[in-house]
């Protein structure tokens, strides 16, 4: 083989790993959810302390993301990438033998630590391992593969717990997600990062308290605030849209429903073309401008413009694919944000900005609703999409050598 095609065969393998790593981590997150009426039956739970346990998770997955991102700088990235996978499996597995909702809520805890290895650990792994070439691409593969993981679990989970049971559901994909941390494992040599973690690790300087300080200046601060925008809006969409529409529309709850999976799709097919388009235009901060803007304006004209259903799908789903256009150049704006060397503990820092959406989004969200104002979660959409760009656009990045590692 020519060097040319060993690096791309190498660049496929480690992004079809980290992205298949990236799609269990959104399955888990939702592995749980689509269970809750079968839970509920079971226990004799209410919804609140059943949402109470997916607080948890997201809670724990951002308090551990910046610690896991300073282990992924100093210790390398692929041990730690297997790692976050058995524990989201292990966490699945006590589940499916908890005897009552209290235990589900360690279970939910295990996960939640699992869970935040993954944006530290991915783009570590992409920006060491491979071709900057192919860098908006990486990205694009990683946001592809954790939509697919989002699609895939409520289309598992409810027929598989429909053919055998809950607990069996949770137990086989359990399983499932403990070999796979094993493929990870046996995958080391592909993904590690450890040595370039020693190296930056000896030539940083700055002790714990630096490299703290070095996590609040202000470009990543502004990327931070732009991922709590973005989880806020997103939130709102996965999970107060279609109630929205139902009330707005008179539309059955299932065709509502429907419309997710239609930004879901939308914002996939956005994700694989905007990394094309990311490695060939280095405006990252334009792109974003854009994308964001117009998907905003969208989501407006769907919460207060009747349309016949095809349309009004068809408009969701574009705006799904501007958003999902502008996440590879919004993974490189960070990328080139971030200092030398501190790859891990930025993305961990900053993608904590979307466990704390999506913390804050549903009390404020639901309180719309409950409310009698449907219209206004569209405004609080396109608002805080819309907000999300200027915070983008405000961040100061660095020039970046060729191929140089973040």
């Amino acid at each position: 083989m020519t060097a040319a095609s060993t690096s791309t065969a190498q660049d496929v393998r480690v992004m079809s790993l980290v992205g298949v790593a990236h799609c269990s981590s959104h399955f888990f997150q939702l592995a749980l959810p689509p269970l809750f009426p079968l839970l509920k039956e079971a226990f004799g739970a209410s919804y609140t302390e059943l949402g109470l346990v997916m607080t948890l998770f997201f809670a724990a997955s951002g308090v551990a993301q910046t610690p896991a991102g300073f282990a992924v700088d100093r210790h390398g990235a692929a041990r730690i990438l297997a790692g976050g996978v058995l524990l989201l499996g292990l966490g699945a597995i006590l589940a499916a033998f908890a005897p009552g909702i209290l235990w589900l809520m360690p279970a939910a805890l295990l996960m939640g630590l699992g869970n935040s290895v993954f944006h530290p650990a991915d783009y570590a792994i992409l920006s060491h391992r491979v071709s900057g070439a192919r860098m908006g691409r990486a990205f694009s593969v990683h946001t592809v593969g954790g939509t697919l993981g989002w699609a895939v679990a409520p289309v598992l989970m409810v027929p598989l717990a429909g053919a055998t049971s809950w607990r069996m559901a949770l137990l086989v994909v359990g399983v499932a997600g403990v070999v796979l941390a094993a493929v990870m494992w046996a995958s080391r040599p592909h993904l590690e990062t450890a040595g370039a973690a020693r190296e930056a690790a000896h030539d940083r300087g700055p002790g714990l308290g630096g490299q703290i300080r070095l996590l609040l200046i202000a470009p990543i601060l502004m990327c931070f605030a732009f991922f709590v925008l973005q989880s806020t809006a997103f939130l709102a969409i996965q999970g107060f849209m279609p109630l929205s529409l139902v009330s707005l529309y008179d539309l059955s709850l299932l065709l509502a429903g429907s419309t997710v999976t239609a930004y879901m799709l939308g914002s996939a097919a956005g994700s694989a073309v905007g990394g094309v388009y990311a490695d060939r235009n280095g405006s990252y901060q334009r792109i974003i401008a854009a994308g964001l803007f117009l998907s905003g304006m969208a989501m407006l004209v769907v919460g207060h413009v009747a349309m016949p259903l095809p349309l009004l799908m068809a408009m969701i789903a574009v705006s799904g694919a501007l958003q999902g256009f502008t996440t590879p150049s919004r993974d490189m704006l960070v990328r080139s944000a971030a200092p030398p060397g501190a790859s891990g503990k930025v993305f961990g820092f900053v993608y904590s900005g979307l466990d704390l959406g999506a913390m804050l989004a549903p009390p404020a969200v639901g309180w719309l609703l409950d409310a009698g104002r449907p219209k206004a979660v569209f405004v609080v959409i396109a608002g805080v999409t819309i907000a999300s760009l200027l915070t983008a656009v405000g961040v100061r990045t660095r020039r970046m050598a060729a191929g140089e590692p973040a």
